[in-house]
């Protein structure tokens, strides 16, 4: 991609607050942003071949609202992405990730995160402190059990679809907000799913098909009564 038309993108951005340049073979976070660091809202640099952020310049976005880098090959996301205290939207599916920065924390502002399809082993406990985090996307990962911290995360939607869950902590029932859980195409035993999650949860959405046991066994579980009535309310609510 030639100088003058990266000019030109440059150029649009400052006055529209928006960049994004997809499918343009990038090898690297282009280095013209550095002049736009005080007035961008929303990057957009997916379907690339961007294999790291530059630390320094990556903090200084502090407008940032929507951050997406889907489809590239990171492998690590530097610290500095932390300091990104306006950030609400962060997509990062189809990249190389084994795990977060740990001040992922401080991301106080994210609403929205979608990690899928990346080479995560473990739910990253830095999500808990995330008081707004309304939706987190880590399906197509590697995680194999779902730990006692769960019952801390704040979220309204969990998409865990296709990884190898095998266990998950009774903890999930006390998650406060959680409505839509997704575990579709894991690892798991009908003796492993707490039936907490029917009988004494907020979940009205449980997708669990393309495990290790046939559904209508779900539906003889003690609670499911309890959960079908809220699944109900909350389709009536939408209809």
């Amino acid at each position: 991609m030639g100088n003058s038309a990266l000019r030109a993108h440059v150029e649009t951005a400052q006055k529209t607050g928006v960049f994004q340049l997809k499918d343009r073979g990038l090898t690297e976070f282009p280095s013209e942003l550095q002049k736009l660091t005080s007035n961008l809202r929303t990057i957009d640099l997916s379907n690339n071949k961007i294999e790291s952020l530059p630390p320094v310049v990556v903090g200084k976005f502090t407008l940032l609202k929507s951050l997406s880098l889907n489809n590239n090959k990171l492998t690590a996301l530097p610290d500095e992405l932390c300091n990104l205290k306006k950030l609400e939207t962060l997509s990062l599916n189809n990249n190389q990730l084994r795990e977060l920065p740990s001040t992922f924390g401080q991301l106080s502002a994210l609403k929205t995160l979608s990690l899928s399809g990346n080479q995560l082993r473990a739910l990253p406990p830095q999500l808990c402190s995330l008081r707004h985090l309304d939706v987190v996307d880590l399906s197509k990962n590697q995680i194999r059990s779902i730990p006692d911290i769960v019952g801390e995360l704040q979220v309204i939607e969990l998409n865990l679809n296709q990884n190898q869950i095998a266990q998950i902590s009774v903890k999930i029932s006390s998650c406060p907000r959680l409505k839509v859980l997704r575990l579709e195409e894991n690892c798991l035993e009908l003796s492993m799913l707490p039936q907490s999650i029917l009988s004494d949860s907020q979940i009205c959405l449980l997708a669990v098909e393309g495990n290790l046991f046939e559904i209508k066994k779900l539906r003889e579980l003690e609670g499911y009564d309890k959960y079908m009535e809220r699944f109900t309310a909350t389709k009536k609510k939408f209809a």
